[in-house]
């Protein structure tokens, strides 16, 4: 089998479709889950955003008017825009996930127990930090760099180089899109939320039935146990929910597409 050439960066407007399709590129880099991570130094970023948009450069000419090509503020805007919303369907999955491990924390009062996040060189709390570090192992374990990749590819042939676009509609979805953060991550802690919510209203009758018992002792470790236990048991529920991220991603980049009255079902999926 022949290698695919390399586009010919010297021919007309190729020089234009390479930077709006590294905007694109840069856009998805931005904020997608492990790209964006601060331990990832900004020059190899660089070289993967230059490397990417010359390996898609073909594909990006091919559905795109390359002689018609000009680099202004709204190409500039709508391509990083777009690269932007296919990298923030997957950087939900990690924020739900993050969210229910600070209402997790916050439940069963460990919301001052600290522990160092090594993706975003930061403290957070200790089950935010967890539930953020699984769903980015799992979301990379499963495949989610490439369709990431294989979503940039595919979205040309829903939004062009250059091509115009309702802009503003699109960005509304965004935000809608982004609403869903919490109420996955709240669907994420239901199960420790809803046993801590029995554990306490256990410990209220207790304490009614038998004063001379100190309730507020019992109650700390209580809670930090039913909760950790409840959360062991949940774990492999959670993890396979996010494992299987890859259609709401497919559907949060349709929604956007169709919001801007592109092509509809063409970019982001599997």
């Amino acid at each position: 089998m022949a290698a695919p050439a390399l586009p010919d960066l010297l021919a007309p407007g190729m020089g234009t479709a390479l930077v709006l399709t590294a905007l694109r590129v840069g856009g998805l880099v931005l904020i997608a889950p492990a790209w964006s991570a601060k331990v990832v130094p900004m020059r190899l970023r660089s070289v993967f955003i230059v490397l990417l948009a010359v390996l898609l450069l073909p594909g990006a000419a091919a559905s795109a008017n390359v002689a018609q090509l000009a680099i202004t503020p709204a190409t500039f805007l709508q391509e990083t825009v777009v690269g932007f919303v296919l990298g923030l369907a997957a950087a939900l999955v990690i924020a739900a996930a993050e969210f229910a491990g600070e209402l997790m924390s916050t439940s069963m009062g460990l919301s001052g127990a600290a522990i160092f996040d090594p993706v975003n060189n930061t403290q957070g709390a200790i089950l935010a930090t967890f539930m953020q570090t699984l769903a980015l192992v799992l979301l990379v374990g499963s495949g989610g760099h490439v369709v990431m990749v294989e979503a940039v590819g595919r979205s040309f042939a829903a939004v062009p180089l250059g091509a115009g676009g309702a802009l503003g509609d699109g960005l509304l979805a965004a935000a809608r899109m982004a609403g869903g953060l919490f109420r996955s991550g709240t669907q994420f802690a239901a199960p420790v939320m809803a046993s801590l919510l029995v554990a306490n209203v256990a410990l209220s009758i207790l304490g009614r039935a038998a004063p001379q018992l100190n309730i507020m002792t019992l109650a700390f470790p209580l809670q930090i146990g039913v909760g950790l236990l409840t959360l062991a048991g949940a774990l492999g529920v959670v993890a396979r929910e996010l494992t299987d991220w890859a259609p709401g991603v497919s559907h949060a980049a349709d929604t956007f597409f169709r919001a801007m009255q592109a092509i509809p079902g063409t970019a982001g999926r599997r």
